[in-house]
């Protein structure tokens, strides 16, 4: 059996936040390290909300300082709808947090989805994956472009991005971004980050919150069914943690770690 992935249980919402904000800096202090600036991809749902409420609470000191002059923001997926619609993960996370970084903290590169294609989800991941080759590079020097850092969320069926369980876009293997037509959940057209891209990222942090989640986290930790969010988990390992409160894995026996 390969790494497991670490699984972090808090008591509170606070002690989660905290902690997901030390694993972030951490997380961009690596990339910056590595090549001057921090690549990170983020999906929607209520991942934006938690990670507004980490990333905009007052530094601690010296050594919890966030660059976002030095972030490239990616989307993990996104719906084919306008930026300002309800539905748009670029628009949530604008809303959530872009809209409210200090200045004092520089401006993030914002990558979202170009519009004039929404009605060709195929030219719409087609142009979304162009953006990465650019800024990772070309895709015949790199198999796969490698993010400093992957903060998703987990629905309560087990996806992730727009990977749903028993799709066939679970087994694409070549494309970096790939579209989906058929979203078993609302709106069905999407373009999405794909496995390979997922679980090649340096790290991967899943959020998820609520007694609501219990029963797909016992699913994913506890039984091997496939689901996307276990098959990131087999993926990536442990370059793979969760973020989660006490109530997100009642009745879970996989092991808890603690946060350091």
């Amino acid at each position: 059996m390969g790494k497991q992935p670490n699984l972090y249980a808090f008591a509170d919402t606070a002690a989660l936040v905290a902690s997901l904000r030390t694993y972030v800096i951490n997380a961009q202090n690596a990339g910056i390290a590595r090549h001057d600036s921090f690549k990170v991809a983020v999906s929607g749902g209520s991942l934006p909300k938690v990670l507004a409420q980490a990333l905009l609470a007052p530094s601690r000191g010296p050594d919890d300082v966030l660059r976002f002059d030095q972030w490239e923001i990616f989307f993990a997926d996104e719906r084919a709808v306008p930026l300002d619609h309800a539905d748009s993960n670029y628009g949530l996370l604008k809303a959530e947090l872009l809209d409210k970084i200090p200045a004092d903290l520089g401006t993030p590169r914002v990558h979202p989805i170009d519009t004039a294609h929404l009605n060709d989800t195929q030219e719409l991941a087609d142009q979304y994956e162009q953006i990465l080759v650019t800024s990772f590079a070309s895709r015949d020097s790199v198999r796969l472009p490698i993010f400093d850092l992957l903060l998703l969320g987990c629905g309560p069926d087990g996806h992730t991005c727009s990977l749903f369980p028993g799709h066939e876009l679970l087994r694409e293997t070549s494309a970096w971004v790939a579209p989906i037509e058929d979203s078993p959940k609302p709106p069905p057209k999407r373009i999405t980050l794909t496995l390979p891209v997922v679980t090649h990222a340096v790290k991967v942090a899943f959020v998820a919150t609520g007694a609501g989640k219990k029963d797909v986290m016992k699913q994913i930790f506890d039984e091997s069914n496939g689901l996307p969010c276990a098959l990131v988990n087999e993926g990536a390992g442990d370059r793979c943690s969760w973020f989660v409160d006490n109530p997100a894995v009642e009745g879970v026996a996989f092991p808890r770690r603690s946060f350091l």
